[in-house]
């Protein structure tokens, strides 16, 4: 990967960075490979909705954000920092005027890369795959190690560890699950080995169509689709929702007759997950436990 090696190669002349091959302060995963981190930044700026979760459970101070941070949860952050761009485009003009000392970059503005080392020194952080959860972590522990937070970073994956074993005891021996994505009228299934296989991998959480399309963006599917899958359990992502779009909801989507054949549907069995940190904050350490523990809770609810 020429251009990755020459991203990496450019970061390590700055800030103190280095390609991992000696003793160094700390050695940090990256979605490029691994660096050496020999100096802690002080004033950063951050594009990826997943890593922003995960500093904010570490107390990071975060400079640079982008206009729209779709979590509830993390609206706090704004006081004080300053807006450099959207999730998918920086504004290098905000950017330069905040002269951050790192930009970290990951999922939707993984691509510019190369726009943003233009100003400060960048790393791209972005997660997928079926290792999700793995990543979570690794990235978790990248920022203790990164923003001196190790021992958060330590308690904050004891805590992620205990929610995963909850939701890993509530699903063991109720059936087979059938992932979907809801936009508007449209809907899309998920299996193991695509974009949202995570969740299967993480909890061996029986598919209801192991052979679902694995690629990124899953497979359009009909309401027959889902009636003849027939599973036990869906667990659905509301993408409207999860971008604040006034689309058709997940709810008027699905209630057919169609779908209302499954069992999933007949016995109440339909997770409606939480939108945002299921869509565009996965990975980041409080967005997935949330999710994990509304499968937790649905499911220890059943009958």
């Amino acid at each position: 990967m020429p251009r990755r090696n020459s991203l990496r190669g450019s970061l390590a002349g700055l800030l103190g960075l280095a390609l991992v091959g000696g003793a160094s302060a700390a050695d940090i995963s990256t979605a490029t490979g691994k660096i050496s981190i020999e100096t802690s930044p002080a004033k950063i700026a951050v594009f990826d909705i997943a890593a922003i979760d995960t500093l904010d459970a570490l107390g990071v101070k975060i400079a640079g954000l982008p206009s729209n941070l779709y979590l509830p949860e993390l609206a706090h952050l704004k006081d004080g920092s300053a807006i450099v761009g959207d999730i998918f485009e920086p504004n290098l003009e905000a950017l330069s005027e905040l002269q951050p000392d790192l930009i970290i970059v990951g999922g939707r503005s993984s691509t510019q890369v190369e726009a943003t080392s233009q100003v400060a020194p960048t790393i791209d952080m972005t997660m997928d795959g079926d290792t999700l959860l793995q990543q979570a972590k690794d990235r978790l522990a990248a920022y203790g190690a990164l923003f001196g937070k190790r021992a958060e970073a330590e308690t904050a994956a004891r805590e992620l560890d205990a929610v995963v074993e909850k939701a890993h005891a509530a699903i063991a021996g109720k059936g087979k699950a059938l992932i979907v994505m809801t936009n508007g009228p449209k809907v899309t299934a998920y299996g193991p080995g695509s974009r949202f296989g995570w969740v299967h991998a993480a909890l061996d959480l029986p598919p209801a169509v192991p052979d679902v399309e694995a690629a990124t963006h899953g497979e359009a599917v009909s309401f027959e689709f889902i009636r003849k899958a027939n599973p036990d359990w869906l667990l659905v992502l509301d993408r409207a929702a999860a971008i604040g779009s006034e689309d058709q909801n997940a709810r008027t989507t699905l209630d057919n007759e169609l779908v209302a054949e499954t069992t999933a549907w007949k016995k109440s069995q339909v997770i409606y997950l939480p939108a945002g940190d299921f869509y565009i904050a996965a990975g980041g350490v409080q967005a997935m436990s949330r999710v994990f523990t509304a499968i937790t809770n649905a499911y220890s609810g059943a009958k």
